[in-house]
Formats: structure tokens, sequence, C-alpha cells
């Protein structure tokens, strides 16, 4: 196993202001939360970036509050706290059952929901919650702050439309009418990457979304639009076919991908009937 040796610099900002002004002046700065994924790189030799930026001082960004009727809930909030969150379990329970599934417990003392998001994988297991529930990506940098709807957060594999000069500073979810469901297909129940990931609302429209089956998390617009429309569930299972894009990979294949999806669609529109 390759360990990392090479050196970098660590900045660390007292304030949100004081953050954004590091990463003006230090082009390329990675911005580190929980650390999960970047130390992990480091240890095995690789190097992300010569400049990183410790946002853990940033108490400001583990809040999880109401606004009004908006849940907002601070980008460095971790799993653990997702997990014990009083507004999180009332208004996003599949986002708690989420959180418990990611990694062991370590991870979800340290990881967090903001980190989950910069990183951008398609597998990441809060990611279909948000995409389902029309989550709002909020973005701070020098020009102030801007929302951005998760579902055009992503522009391409670990590709996003936040600039180096932004930090994801929370992600706020109004009121969510409709059952919520869950599930996550890995080679193990927890402590292992998604193989596929689903999420979905069942309402008068439903909303549903999936991971590892394309570059980016995706909302499975057809498939939701025969639901809505009741032309049944095997036109909605056909519409599937449309909205996903499945590979081979180390984990899995793009035809177990496939029949997975549909058989996750079909158990929610079953379930939640």
């Amino acid at each position: 196993m390759r360990t990392a040796s090479r050196e970098f610099t660590l900045h660390r900002a007292r304030t949100l202001d004081a953050a954004v002004r590091i990463l003006v002046d230090q082009p390329g700065t990675i911005p580190l939360a929980g650390c999960t994924d970047v130390y992990v790189a480091l240890q095995f030799g690789q190097q992300p970036g010569k400049h990183y930026l410790d946002l853990t001082p940033l108490a400001s960004l583990k809040r999880i509050t109401l606004d009004g009727d908006v849940l907002v809930m601070g980008a460095l909030a971790t799993y653990t706290e997702l997990q014990r969150s009083r507004l999180v379990r009332a208004r996003l329970p599949m986002l708690v059952e989420a959180a418990a599934l990611v990694g062991g417990a370590q991870i979800q003392n340290r990881g967090t929901l903001g980190g989950n998001i910069a990183n951008a994988s398609p597998a990441g297991d809060t990611l279909p919650v948000l995409a389902a529930v029309d989550a709002t990506v909020v973005l701070h940098g020098p020009g102030g702050e801007r929302r951005v709807p998760l579902t055009s957060y992503y522009t391409g594999y670990r590709a996003s439309v936040r600039l180096e000069t932004e930090l994801i500073t929370a992600i706020e979810v109004g009121p969510v009418t409709g059952r919520q469901w869950f599930r996550k297909v890995g080679t193990r129940a927890a402590q292992a990457i998604s193989k596929v990931v689903f999420a979905g609302v069942r309402a008068a429209e439903p909303r549903l979304a999936l991971g590892s089956v394309a570059p980016t998390v995706v909302r499975l617009t057809r498939t939701e639009q025969a639901l809505a429309r009741g032309a049944g569930l095997d036109a909605a299972l056909e519409a599937l076919t449309g909205d996903i894009t499945p590979i081979d990979d180390l984990r899995s294949s793009a035809d177990y991908r496939r029949s997975v999806s549909a058989n996750l669609v079909r158990q929610f529109w079953e379930e939640t009937a």
C-alpha cells in the first residue's frame, strides 16, 4: 500500500467570509469537511491538491433548523447528526435511512451531507433522497449567496456548477407530501458502495430518483410521468429504460443495474400503494 509523503498546506478559517477569501487567494484549494474521501486518497499516495481548507471551525454550517416551512440542513451536519435530528426524522425519514447506511459508525460520525454532495459520486447514498424531494443546494462565494436545485447541480461525472471560489453552506428542503421510500443495494447490507440506490415519494405526482445508474444521480422523469398519468407499472418500467444509462464496472454490470432498478421501482410502487 502506498502512503502519502508529499507536503501540502492546510488552511483554517474561523468565519465563512474568511474561508471564501482563502479560496479566492489560493486557486485550487480543496475544502475539507469530514475528510472521509480526501484522506483515503492521500493515504494511497494520491494528491488531490496542494492546498486544503479545513471547514470544521465553521459551527454555523453544522446546524439543522427550520426556516418557516423549509428544513435547512447545514453542509457540515454529519450522518450521525442527521439520524439524531428530531426535525430530519419527522420531515425526511428516508434521509435518516440513507444516513444510517453510509459506511460504519466512524464514517457516519465524520462524513457530512455537504461532503456527499461535493464529492459528486453518482453512488452517493443521500443524493437520490435529495433529488426526489427537490432539495436546493445553497452556495456562498465572493458574490454572495445563490441557490441551485440539486437536480440542476451536477453537470457530469463528478462535475457540478459550484465554482472553485464557492462553498456549499446548506441544503434546503420544503415540505414533502406523500409516502417516502428508500432502498440501497450493495455487496453487503452496510459498509459497501451502492450498486444501485433508490429514493421515491408516492404522491399524486410521484418523484423517483436513482443513483449508480448514470454519470450523476438522476430523477426518473419519464417513469414519473407514466405513473402520474396512470399508464400502469409495465409502461412505467418501459419508460425507465430511457431514464438510466448504467455501465459495467468493478462493482456491477449494466444488465444487473437495469434489472435491480426495475425491481426497485416495482417494489416502491407496490409497497406504497
